[in-house]
């Protein structure tokens, strides 16, 4: 009898899975960044132009083209005086990554936790979905 297994050893290069993690932390700060000054020119560049946002805020549905973000972030900046964000992970494989992220003091009070999808498009990594959960405080009126 023949044995059909075959061991696959994974040829990874540990500069190329730093240099990975870097480049998606780096788009994913710069989404944070964005968010927390109301600096869309930030925003662009962290998201895919056709990226989607998806989440409850409150009882309101956030379900649409990440332009809804831009237009929140240009009206109400997240950083009022206390906001503070952590990347909490980042997974990668290949050129598909997800990154979650904690933010609390958003708007003084409100908190979240994203989830991030991105793709390596063109070599350039870019958020192509925001999913978020509302986890505490009241947004503004």
């Amino acid at each position: 009898m023949t044995d059909m297994t075959q061991t696959h050893e994974p040829q990874v290069d540990s500069r190329d899975v730093i240099a990975d993690y870097d480049a998606i932390q780096r788009v994913v700060q710069l989404c944070l960044d964005g968010e927390a000054k109301g600096d869309v020119a930030k925003l662009q560049e962290a998201f895919h132009a056709e990226a989607r946002m998806f989440g409850d805020l409150a009882g309101t549905r956030y379900d649409g083209p990440i332009q809804l973000l831009f237009d929140m972030a240009t009206d109400g900046p997240a950083d009022t005086g206390n906001y503070q964000a952590r990347i909490l992970s980042i997974i990668q494989e290949g050129d598909a990554a997800t990154a979650v992220v904690a933010e609390e003091g958003y708007w003084g009070t409100v908190s979240f936790v994203d989830f991030l999808s991105l793709c390596r498009i063109e070599g350039t990594w870019k958020i192509v979905n925001k999913t978020f959960a509302h986890t505490g405080g009241e947004p503004p009126a």
